[in-house]
């Protein structure tokens, strides 16, 4: 009678621990299933890589914004070809600040080969070239000038007021860059101490 009731007793507990291991292994699967149904985004993203469309990039560092730290001036050239992409040309100052930003085209670049060209037309080639070295020159040193405002610089009404213009004209270690766009649209820009942002100066003409 007693070892009746001992074989009852190992049975019940057989079905017992068949039952919790089914259990778990059924919890595992579950689990399996659903971390594979959800994939992570950066699998996706490993082949994007931000500097694929970058054709050319000019750094240069030259005081502008502060006297004492120069700023560092970059145009970068991307897109899937020279003459079909954007140059984004920044100015950062020694803080890392991004002070001033500018989306040029390469038409805004090639616009003036028309004064170099001593044919009607020109290649895509040199229209490449031409492009190239407008973006290599952008920073020469004879586009900036100091002081940004001269003495015999007149106010002309215009983006700039004349508070502006009037302390700048105080300032005679303030910096101007200047550049063209398009065929005869030369820019000037300065740092304002007194708005503490780039302002646009009227222009000088070509």
């Amino acid at each position: 009678m007693r070892t009746l009731a001992l074989l009852s007793l190992l049975t019940l507990s057989s079905a017992c621990s068949t039952s919790d291991s089914s259990q778990t292994t059924s919890a595992t699967t579950t689990d399996s299933v659903a971390t594979a149904a959800e994939p992570l985004d950066t699998a996706r993203a490993q082949n994007v890589t931000a500097q694929s469309d970058t054709l050319k990039v000019v750094r240069q560092r030259h005081v502008f914004s502060s006297p004492g730290s120069p700023d560092l001036f970059t145009a970068v050239l991307r897109g899937t070809s020279v003459l079909n992409g954007q140059v984004s040309f920044t100015i950062t100052d020694a803080a890392g600040q991004v002070i001033f930003r500018e989306m040029l085209s390469p038409a805004d670049l090639e616009a003036s080969m028309v004064y170099e060209m001593k044919t009607a037309t020109a290649t895509q080639a040199e229209r490449e070239a031409f492009v190239r070295r407008r973006i290599d020159n952008l920073f020469a040193e004879p586009n900036f000038r100091k002081p940004a405002v001269g003495s015999q610089d007149t106010y002309t009404p215009g983006d700039l007021d004349r508070a502006t213009w009037d302390d700048l004209r105080k300032r005679p270690d303030a910096m101007s860059f200047q550049y063209l766009v398009g065929k005869e649209d030369r820019k000037r820009i300065v740092w304002s101490p007194l708005k503490k942002q780039v302002v646009h100066l009227p222009s000088q003409g070509g």
